[in-house]
């Protein structure tokens, strides 16, 4: 259970962390490019995902403008030049940051601390939630602990009543399937996933450029997130795949014997369910065995990083993406 108010400083990300029982989260980012945020969360916002919103250009912005482009009929080039910023446009001029209050409920938790290394430690756990209240916002909001930080006065201490600013991504559609478990909704609502979805025919995933596209039954363009594929011991199974079944919130089946860098002294083990899991929230069950589609614990490293051959998203992106998809939805792995 949460107790203690944390002061958010620019040198005091130690005390922050402290404070929840947390290993240190990194430092304050630099005050973000509003600029460059204000069209993070207008792609986020249309389903053309820049990863995390942390008001940075870089290669997953660039991606998530090159979909952007694709998908609207222009010039592909992964810049907002002044055709894409017309387009843009169109969508209204939302602000890039918005003014939220906290609630008692935000700091119920409950927060697990430290997750330590190792799945036979994690399997210890009651769950692999969220590690304290910071880390929850931050994923509720699509950006890292660094750019909430950054984003407000080093006065500001994080209590229930409390007013603080966060990227512009909060969503109020959230009439999400009546056939999904409660527990999922609120995964879903949670992670400010909006109910409001296009429906896939198929998805793309394209290793050279790390990038999953959504695609309609008349082949348009309708969605893109940025994503990890795979590492040169586990490459991207190449092919013609289905979605064989979603697992919402899941348990962690370790089978060492499926992990090239297991340890000789590693054992079979459970882990339970949490944002922190190796899988994060969802796991989309693929055709080919052993392979699936799934959330991260690390959002701020996909695609910067590589998996064992499967396709990691951010955990908002996979909950996302898990309201296009169904059973049965085809799935190209392209190189």
């Amino acid at each position: 259970m949460w107790r203690n108010p944390w002061m958010m400083t620019a040198g005091g990300a130690a005390a922050i962390a402290a404070a929840a029982g947390a290993q240190p989260p990194a430092k304050a980012d630099k005050g973000p490019d509003t600029k460059v945020m204000q069209v993070q969360v207008i792609l986020d916002h249309l389903g053309f995902s820049p990863g995390v919103v942390d008001g940075k250009a870089g290669q997953s912005l660039r991606l998530a403008v090159k979909g952007f482009q694709k998908a609207n009929g222009l010039t592909p080039t992964g810049q907002v030049d002044a055709e894409t910023a017309k387009a843009l446009q169109h969508y209204g001029a939302t602000p890039p940051v918005a003014s939220v209050k906290l609630t008692a409920a935000d700091f119920a938790g409950p927060f697990v601390g430290p997750i330590p290394h190792g799945e036979d430690k994690q399997a210890k756990l009651p769950s692999l939630g969220y590690q304290n209240v910071l880390e929850m916002l931050s994923e509720r909001y699509h950006t890292t602990p660094g750019t909430l930080i950054a984003l407000n006065s080093p006065q500001t201490k994080l209590s229930p009543g409390v007013t603080i600013r966060v990227p512009n991504v909060a969503t109020s559609e959230r009439d999400y399937p009546a056939g999904l478990k409660d527990t999922w909704k609120q995964t879903l609502a949670g992670l400010n996933v909006s109910s409001d979805q296009p429906r896939a025919d198929h998805i793309t995933v394209d290793k050279s450029d790390k990038a999953l596209s959504v695609y309609d039954a008349n082949g348009k363009l309708v969605a893109q997130f940025p994503v990890t594929t795979g590492s040169t011991h586990d490459p991207l199974p190449i092919g013609h795949w289905k979605i064989d079944a979603i697992d919402y919130n899941p348990k962690f089946h370790y089978n060492p014997k499926l992990f090239w860098d297991a340890k000789s002294t590693d054992k079979k083990a459970t882990l339970q369910p949490g944002p922190n899991g190796p899988v994060g929230v969802v796991w989309m069950d693929l055709t080919k065995p052993h392979y699936g589609i799934h959330g991260t614990p690390v959002p701020k490293n996909i695609g910067r990083t590589q998996s064992h051959g499967c396709v990691r998203l951010t955990n908002w992106d996979a909950a996302r993406l898990s309201l296009m998809v169904k059973v049965g939805t085809r799935v190209i792995f392209q190189p």
